[in-house]
């Protein structure tokens, strides 16, 4: 059987729970015509390059998928007539990715590189800097008056 990489946007006021229950329903129906789903991504709430349909961000999945044409096909119908559907694309590949997708793996470096920027000390003295040119400055006059002796 051909192997289809499939990634859809859901509108963002769906919540999550609703997508991943969209999810699992259309994995019932390509498993219902003899395919199989190999691996499935949520990708979070991201934002769109541009609007589509009043929206600017969406729920993004990914979905590797083991199955026959008509069973993509079939999907491709079902999200046509969802109305929480933005877009979805499907492409033949010749082999999964194995591990997480590139999304994923990204998430985790900026995830990763977050944490190691906690506490830095630059970062500290950086922001102790920036709270000093915050502060209102004195006057000249009142600090001339204070140095007088």
């Amino acid at each position: 059987m051909p192997l289809y990489e499939h990634v859809y946007l859901a509108r963002q006021d769906a919540s999550a729970q609703q997508v991943e229950e969209l999810t699992a329903h259309l994995k019932t129906v390509v498993e219902g015509l003899g395919g199989s789903v190999a691996k499935t991504e949520y990708w979070g709430v991201k934002s769109l390059a541009y609007r589509l349909r009043k929206n600017r961000k969406a729920h993004f999945t990914l979905m590797n998928l083991d199955a026959p044409p008509a069973a993509v096909n079939e999907i491709e119908r079902l999200e046509r007539l969802n109305e929480d559907v933005l877009r979805y694309l499907t492409i033949r590949v010749e082999e999964h990715e194995e591990g997480p997708s590139a999304m994923m793996r990204r998430a985790e470096r900026d995830r990763d590189r977050d944490e190691r920027r906690g506490d830095r000390p630059r970062d500290r003295d950086r922001d102790r800097d920036r709270d000093r040119d915050r502060r209102p400055r004195e006057s000249a006059g009142e600090a001339d008056a204070g140095t007088e002796e």
